[in-house]
C-alpha cells in the first residue's frame, strides 16, 4: 500500500482529466477555423464525460486517502477542501452541455427554417 494518493494512478489520471485535457480542448477550439456540428457536438459530450471520469477518480481518491497513513492527502480528498475541488467538473459539465444544446439549438432551427421555407413554394 503506498502512504499517500498523491503517487497513486487514480491521482495522476485526475490530473489529466481535469486539467490537462481540458486545456487542450479549449486550445485546440480556439485555434481551429472551421469545424462540423458533429465535431462540436461530441465535443461538448467529451465535457461531459470528462467530469462523470472527474467525479468517479476524485470519489476514489476520498476512500483511497482514507486508508493511508499520510495526512495531506487526507486535507485534501476527505475534508470540506473536497467540496472545492467538485467545482472543476461541474464547470465542464455545464460547458458541456451549453456547447451539446447549441448543436441541438442551432440545428432545429435550421430545420424550422428549411420546412417554412418549403411549406410557401408549395
Amino acid at each position: 500500500m503506498n502512504r499517500s494518493v498523491f503517487v497513486e494512478l487514480e491521482f495522476w489520471l485526475l490530473v489529466v482529466f481535469s486539467v490537462v485535457m481540458p486545456v487542450a480542448i479549449i486550445w485546440m477550439c480556439l485555434t481551429i477555423r472551421k469545424v462540423s456540428r458533429h465535431h462540436v457536438l461530441a465535443v461538448g459530450l467529451f465535457f461531459v464525460a470528462i467530469a462523470g471520469i472527474d467525479i468517479y477518480l476524485l470519489q476514489a481518491l476520498k476512500h483511497r486517502a482514507r486508508e493511508t497513513p499520510s495526512t495531506a492527502d487526507d486535507v485534501i480528498f476527505d475534508s470540506e477542501i473536497t467540496v472545492g475541488l467538485y467545482v472543476l467538473p461541474a464547470l465542464l459539465a455545464g460547458i458541456g452541455v451549453n456547447i451539446a444544446s447549441h448543436v441541438v439549438i442551432q440545428h432545429l432551427s435550421d430545420a424550422q427554417r428549411r420546412f417554412d421555407g418549403r411549406g410557401r413554394s408549395n
